[in-house]
């Protein structure tokens, strides 16, 4: 798996994986829950991940849809 996305914002990462599922993309949220470390503080990056075959692509999606890419 390789990241395609790292960010703050929960919302972004909601809007990226729904813009790839369109796509036929799975993808897989890391670091979701890590806000209970951080006192719910929302300091702690998300990571978005996706497969190795499905990377390019991904990248690409996003890029096209003004997301920056990890």
């Amino acid at each position: 798996m390789k990241e395609v996305l790292r960010t703050t914002d929960p919302t972004l990462i909601a809007f990226a994986t729904h813009l790839l599922a369109g796509e036929g993309i799975a993808t897989f949220p890391l670091d979701v829950h890590m806000s209970v470390l951080d006192g719910s503080l929302g300091i702690l990056p998300q990571r978005l991940m996706v497969a190795d075959r499905d990377h390019f692509r991904a990248a690409a999606i996003l890029r096209d849809n003004e997301i920056p890419v990890a």
